[in-house]
C-alpha cells in the first residue's frame, strides 16, 4: 500500500483554508454558487490526502474511486472577495459502499454554505457500486468516531 501515515484530526473535523479570489466571484464580487461546490471538493480530496488515503491511492490500488451521489446546500450568507475561509469535513456516516459527510464553509463571523455530501464508491469499469476499501473505511471511521 503507498499510503501516506494517518492524520486522524483530534476533534474529526478536518480544516482547509480557501482565499476567494476574482475568479471565484459573480459579477458582484460574492463568492458564485457552484464555486461553494469547488471549494468543498478540494477539501474532500485534502482530508483524504491527510488522513493517508488519497484518491490517487484508491484508484491505482483498487480500480475504484468516490463519486457525488447526491449533495445538498445551504446557502447562508455570502462570501466575498478576498474572504478567508475554512472548509471543515465531518464524516457523519461510513456504510459498505457509502460515505455521507456535512462540510460547513466558515469566514470569521460564522458558517457561509453547508453542505451535506453523500459519497459512493465505484469501480472505475463500468462505474458499477462497489465496497469501500477497508483501509479507508477504518480512516474515515476513525474521522468519525474523533468527532466531537
Amino acid at each position: 500500500m503507498t499510503v501516506n501515515p494517518a492524520s486522524i484530526p483530534p476533534d474529526g473535523r478536518h480544516r482547509y483554508a480557501i482565499r476567494v479570489y476574482y475568479e471565484d466571484t459573480d459579477a458582484g464580487g460574492v463568492v458564485y454558487h457552484a464555486t461553494w461546490l469547488r471549494y468543498a471538493e478540494r477539501a474532500r480530496t485534502e482530508a483524504l490526502r491527510d488522513l493517508g488515503v488519497p484518491h490517487a491511492a484508491m484508484v491505482a490500488e483498487h480500480g475504484a474511486m468516490f463519486m457525488v451521489r447526491r449533495l445538498e446546500a445551504e446557502y447562508e450568507r455570502p462570501a466575498r472577495l478576498d474572504a478567508t475561509l475554512t472548509v471543515e469535513t465531518e464524516v457523519l456516516e461510513v456504510g459498505g459502499a457509502t460515505v455521507r459527510l456535512k462540510q460547513t464553509v466558515r469566514d470569521k463571523d460564522g458558517p457561509c454554505a453547508v453542505l451535506t455530501v453523500r459519497l459512493a464508491c465505484v469501480r472505475l469499469e463500468g462505474n458499477r457500486p462497489a465496497r469501500i476499501p477497508p483501509l479507508w473505511r477504518e480512516r474515515l471511521g476513525a474521522m468519525k468516531n474523533n468527532a466531537t
